[in-house]
């Protein structure tokens, strides 16, 4: 008898109207997510995506620029500096200033704005 109910949540997640459900439950969380960046996009690359696992469905912040943006957007970050080169081959250092986080995917998914300890990134 344990056995039978064992199966029920994946039998139950995979019903056609709870699979119907979920994606639309995603496309309005990414459509509110969609309009919340635009609102503080000047300029950049990130965008909204929905990713299909198989039960779940993410609404996900992309940045495809490899420069770990998507993190930052979410979360903020502190001040820091780096260096970068010219044209020419020279070496110089940028201040790259903090920035708070504009927590997009919590707001748009309805959940609290708070970041939980700190993001580190290597």
């Amino acid at each position: 008898m344990a056995h039978m109910y064992a199966r029920t949540p994946a039998i139950v997640a995979r019903h056609k109207g709870v699979s119907l459900a979920l994606d639309e439950v995603a496309f309005e969380v990414a459509a509110r997510a969609e309009e919340l960046l635009v609102q503080h996009r000047a300029e950049g690359h990130a965008e909204i995506d929905i990713a299909t696992g198989s039960i779940d469905r993410f609404v996900v912040l992309s940045d495809e620029r490899g420069q770990k943006a998507a993190l930052s957007i979410e979360y903020g970050r502190d001040a820091y500096t780096t260096t970068r080169t010219d044209r020419d081959g020279n070496e110089f250092e940028v201040e790259i200033p903090a920035m708070d986080g504009l927590f997009i995917l919590a707001r748009a998914a309805g959940l609290p704005k708070k970041r939980k300890g700190r993001v580190k990134i290597d």
